[in-house]
């Protein structure tokens, strides 16, 4: 038996496979770009049209469990709302796959150390900045500041 796909071409034809998390990034687009929580068929439109109604819908619910996106009810159906950005999702994404390790010492070494020079800075500078900000919010809280010496149990 021979599928049939709405635009004609196999999903997996050479040229048409999109990169992982391609399709959700664009979804998440389409509705930060939406003026107002909207259906399925209005993120399908903004897409090109040529996606499958329900792959749009299992995106949106994928999206869903991830925390990425919010629904209401609207009349039978719903309308969807971003509530995180591609960064966002792909944030998650990494602290899933960190989550499944057993040894997370040895996977973040190795992400730290396979990352070129200015990404490497890059991250040390939000680190740097994360615990500051993290040792002010203590300081109003407590009283007290920080997660213990600087630098502590991060690269610096």
């Amino acid at each position: 038996m021979t599928e049939r796909y709405e635009d004609g071409a196999r999903p997996d034809a050479p040229g048409r496979r999109r990169g992982q998390g391609e399709l959700e990034a664009q979804v998440l687009s389409a509705l930060k770009a939406a003026p107002e929580p909207v259906p399925a068929g209005w993120v399908r439109e903004r897409l090109g049209g040529t996606l499958a109604y329900t792959t749009v819908m299992t995106i949106l619910t994928r999206l869903q469990a991830k925390g990425a996106v919010t629904r209401e009810r609207a009349g039978r159906s719903f309308a969807w709302t971003a509530a995180a950005d591609a960064a966002g999702l792909a944030a998650h994404r990494m602290r899933r796959v960190l989550d499944s390790e057993s040894d997370r010492e040895a996977v973040l070494a190795s992400f730290v150390s396979s990352l070129p020079p200015g990404d490497e800075e890059l991250l040390r500078r939000l680190l740097h900045e994360t615990d500051e900000t993290d040792e002010t919010d203590e300081d109003e809280e407590t009283g007290e500041g920080g997660r213990g010496a600087p630098g502590e149990g991060r690269a610096g």
